[in-house]
């Protein structure tokens, strides 16, 4: 809403309010209770379990659920001081409540290994509130603009965490190993301590440290009597986690725009004053040159900013302090030796580009880019769930580049190809945060899976006639994103793939990076094949596969090739194809007063089977969308 007080003073407001609620798509295991059916026949002391949970119930499909509500006020008032100057003035508030629902039945959130092992329940709510104030000034060749904003951000996490995996805190192992890896773990009554094993001799023996049978791995590891109260599959209870914190911040800024004769200078300084759960006071020099070479049509421009990078608000209470907790560190899979405590950091980033017309039919635009942070974030998550937690590591660098290329319109022919690069480089140690993103060699560096070398997309349509219809084509190329959980094989220093079987031919046991064995419907998503033989979603490959790992929708490094920095595995590369016919005025009404359109658009046109990710830290595994249709038809008056 606006309003006109006087001639020199206004008043806006914007009000809003949405909802949304969905279900968290299940893969094929989730759907159908793989994980608990799984349990039965493996040991006999698993045998009561053939799809149903302790309590004897049927174990039904994971039905996990979301919602969000949120509103948003904000009011403005501007005053026209002079012909040259204005005033602003503004507050504003927005609240987000966050809820996520486990399933009704807390058994049937277990999944694979690598996915879930945890029920896990949230209620978080965000609220934003603050003032903000800038005076602009425009006189001659320059444009002033300063201003300060002071906001407060009211966080409130509450959470419950419970056991679900019969195998993952349990007081006894089997007596005889079942695989040349790792006993499998004996499901014990609720009550039994590893005092209680019988023993060696016996049917089961103590999961503890001092026993060399016990595997102590990050799939079996060893009895945690802390956790033991909040073990669902053994009578315990759901653990609970309430935090609130107040993040304060104060930015104080000032920003000129020189215009002369050919030249452009934007020249700024920003002051951030942070106040969260640590502390940051940052001056951020901005400084951008542009100039015009009217000759040749070109325009060259460099830019650098001086940036203070603060961690994500989402779950900052439960990763700032998780990993000090003596239950949740375990359940959050906390990095061994990185705190807790997530510090602001800084970023130094640069831009160069170049703007070239060539003539009156082509237009190119392009931008090198690079931004080095000390502390960079990133994001781990929890479970097979939406979340998510913000990670620190020592520092990042993120180098690019990003293009367009653009031809107007010419006898109803136009074209447009854009086109980036991005690689998105972190380096270890991590120093913060709950969870963890990899699990590579230390002190090596690493790429996030939404490094890309190369992807592209190019537009064509041509309209024959103006009143006429119309025909598009898309054409989209990517390189591949990284897979960092695919596994691959390599002993060396620089590709110690953790899969690798150290002794013996090279064989690749098929886990993630953490050591989770995969199931069969997760590497049948991948496309794995093992000797040429591929796997099902009900049918796993041998683990470990001897012959060479391949993949016919992942590139699987060569054995002793891959480096998590230089040769990571990516996502297989693919071209997509889209076309479309349309028409914007089908009945040929004269004027603009009312028109009749039509459009049919097929996307994915040669039905590309692809993965767009594998098994990513942020989204989970995604392909990317099959052939489908789309007719459109509109009315517009």
């Amino acid at each position: 809403m606006d309003y006109q007080l006087t001639t020199n003073d206004s008043i806006h407001l914007n009000f809003g309010y949405s909802r949304s609620w969905f279900q968290t798509p299940n893969s094929l295991d989730a759907e159908n209770a793989t994980a608990w059916s799984g349990l039965a026949g493996i040991e006999p002391q698993m045998a009561a379990f053939a799809g149903t949970d302790p309590n004897g119930n049927i174990v039904g499909p994971t039905d996990q659920r979301s919602k969000i509500g949120t509103f948003n006020i904000a009011p403005s008032w501007t005053r026209l001081l002079s012909t040259n100057s204005v005033f602003t003035l503004g507050a504003f508030v927005r609240r987000d409540d966050y809820n996520y629902y486990p399933s009704s039945d807390p058994f049937a959130d277990l999944g694979p290994p690598s996915l879930q092992r945890q029920s896990v329940g949230q209620n978080r709510t965000l609220t934003n509130a603050g003032l903000r104030s800038d005076l602009s000034y425009v006189k001659g060749i320059n444009q002033i603009k300063a201003g300060v904003t002071y906001e407060q951000t009211f966080l409130n996490e509450n959470d419950t965490l419970g056991i679900v995996d019969p195998t993952y805190n349990a007081p006894c192992i089997a007596a005889v190993a079942t695989s040349a890896v790792n006993p499998f773990p004996y499901v014990a009554a609720p009550g039994l301590t590893p005092a209680d094993c019988p023993g060696n001799s016996g049917t089961s023996q103590a999961n503890v440290a001092s026993n060399v049978n016990a595997p102590g791995s990050a799939f079996y590891p060893y009895y945690n009597p802390v956790l033991a109260p909040y073990d669902l599959t053994r009578g315990g209870s759901l653990f609970t986690f309430n935090g609130h914190t107040d993040v304060k911040e104060l930015a104080l800024y000032v920003r000129d725009v020189i215009t002369k004769g050919n030249w452009s200078l934007n020249l700024g300084l920003r002051g951030d004053l942070y106040n969260g759960l640590t502390i940051a006071r940052q001056a951020e020099p901005r400084l951008g040159v542009a100039y015009n070479v009217k000759k040749t049509h070109t325009i060259l421009r460099v830019s650098y900013a001086r940036t203070l990078e603060s961690p994500f608000n989402e779950n900052l209470i439960l990763s700032s302090i998780g990993c000090g907790n003596a239950v949740l560190a375990p359940l959050l899979l906390c990095t061994p030796g990185a705190g807790g405590e997530l510090n602001p950091g800084f970023r130094n980033e640069f831009h160069a580009g170049i703007e070239q017309a060539f003539g009156k039919y082509l237009v190119f635009s392009g931008e090198y880019i690079t931004k080095y942070t000390h502390n960079g974030y990133d994001f781990s998550v929890l479970g097979n769930t939406p979340i998510t937690f913000p990670i620190e590591w020592h520092n990042s660098k993120i180098p690019g580049y990003a293009g367009r290329v653009s031809v107007p319109e010419v006898h109803g022919f136009s074209a447009l190809m854009v086109f980036s690069s991005v690689a998105a480089r972190f380096f270890q140690p991590q120093i913060g945060g709950a969870g963890s993103t990899v699990a590579t060699a230390a002190g090596l560096p690493f790429r996030i899976d939404h490094d890309e070398k190369f992807n592209q997309t190019t537009h064509f349509q041509y309209q024959p006639w103006k009143r006429g219809p119309w025909t598009g084509f898309n054409w989209r190329y990517d390189s591949g994103l990284v897979a960092g959980n695919a596994p691959c094989y390599g002993l060396g220093p620089a590709n110690d793939c953790p899969q690798s079987v150290p002794t013996g031919p090279p064989a690749v046991q098929l886990q993630d990076a953490f050591g989770n064995p995969l199931s069969g419907d997760q590497e049948f998503q991948a496309g794995f094949t093992c000797n040429g033989v591929r796997a099902t979603p009900t049918a796993p490959l041998p683990s470990p596969c001897g012959a060479p790992l391949g993949s016919s929708l992942i590139q699987v490094p060569a054995n002793g090739t891959e480096n998590d920095d230089h040769n990571p595995p990516r996502i297989a590369s693919r071209n997509l194809f889209d076309v479309s016919l349309g028409h914007d005025n089908l009945f040929h009404f004269h004027g603009d007063k009312y028109k009749v359109s039509a459009q049919l658009t097929v996307i994915n046109l040669t039905n590309k089977y692809a993965l767009y990710n594998f098994l990513s830290t942020f989204s989970g595994t995604h392909y990317v969308t099959p052939r489908a249709i789309t007719a459109q038809l509109g009315f517009h008056f």
